[in-house]
């Protein structure tokens, strides 16, 4: 449990820190991987839903056998992006500096694997007392 808890912790501050700057760098990331983005609502949409899930993650480690449930989730969240990430990299659509930047994700989302099969839940644990 004390594993799953740190790994969610650590998730959660480290998607907050690297999110929070970007509702602030919508102009410069336009510039920095062209085109200029056209579509502000998708850009804060995303943003918008990945802070939440950030915040979802401080939750899971507040009591990781409670919030079991929704690490399966959690991990499709982190792979989901990977996976994506790679299919546009493969369709010419992404540069490979915008895919690099998906590797601490990939590392979380292992440790989110590994969080959930090393993590009992609620049921387990009445079971064993």
């Amino acid at each position: 449990m004390k594993f799953a808890r740190v790994v969610f912790y650590i998730a959660g501050i480290w998607g907050v820190l690297l999110l929070i700057p970007l509702y602030f760098l919508f102009d410069i990331t336009g510039r920095t991987f062209p085109p200029p983005i056209t579509h502000a609502e998708f850009y804060y949409g995303f943003l918008s839903v990945t802070l939440a899930w950030q915040i979802a993650f401080l939750v899971i480690a507040t009591d990781p056998p409670r919030y079991r449930l929704i690490m399966p989730a959690a991990i499709l969240e982190k792979f989901g992006y990977i996976v994506t990430l790679i299919l546009l990299y493969a369709r010419g659509q992404l540069q490979l500096g915008q895919v690099a930047p998906a590797i601490p994700d990939f590392i979380l989302g292992v440790l989110f694997i590994t969080a959930f099969f090393k993590t009992s839940g609620p049921a387990d644990l009445h079971r064993n007392l």
